[in-house]
């Protein structure tokens, strides 16, 4: 996919986004993306973004409802 393609496809995905999680991440990266900010993200930080983005392309996630069902049935200690 060429670079045009791939940021149109960002804006359509970012654009349907309600995960306030999420936005903030990318309000994150952007910020350290600008030049001039003093932050920089390691290799491993950077890797570990890019597979979280290729999982959520793959569709390869939960909704937080459930995983807190899944969280409350494997460690119900923890909700006591």
């Amino acid at each position: 996919m060429d670079i045009q393609a791939e940021k149109r496809d960002l804006i359509q995905w970012l654009s349907g986004l309600n995960d306030p999680r999420m936005i903030k991440l990318v309000g994150t990266l952007r910020k350290a993306s600008e030049a001039g900010s003093g932050s920089k993200l390691t290799k491993a930080e950077m890797g570990a973004i890019d597979q979280g983005l290729r999982s959520i392309k793959e569709g390869k996630v939960k909704s937080h409802d459930d995983v807190m069902k899944l969280t409350k049935k494997e460690f119900p200690n923890l909700f006591e």
